[in-house]
């Protein structure tokens, strides 16, 4: 397994917030730390799992907290970002708003489709 740079991290923060339609967190100094987060948990794990998560000890066990979680789109969609707030909506992001907390969807039943 190859590490990853921050710059190659960067890149996929980018590409998956074009995909979704989403917009990386406006703080540059917090998207770097996140961002480094990816890094790390990469060159640890060998997969992005979510900075702001633990690991479950496999990929397996960890599938639902891959970044993007399969949790983002609906905080998306209800709070305007996601729970670690890597990635925002558009609308949240034009709103001048700060994220808060949200609840912790994991671990509450099914998986949000």
């Amino acid at each position: 397994m190859a590490e990853k740079t921050i710059e190659e991290v960067r890149k996929f923060i980018l590409m998956v917030a074009a995909k979704q339609g989403w917009l990386p967190t406006r703080d540059e100094s917090f998207l770097e730390d996140l961002a480094e987060g990816l890094r790390v948990n990469w060159n640890r794990y060998g997969y992005f799992l979510c900075p702001c998560r633990d690991s479950e000890g496999s990929r397996e066990a960890d599938a639902d907290v891959l970044c993007p979680c399969v949790y983002a789109r609906q905080d998306i969609e209800t709070y305007g970002y996601c729970f670690c707030s890597l990635y925002w909506s558009s609308a949240f992001a034009s709103s001048g708003g700060v994220p808060g907390g949200i609840p912790e969807r994991r671990g509450r039943g099914p998986t949000p489709s």
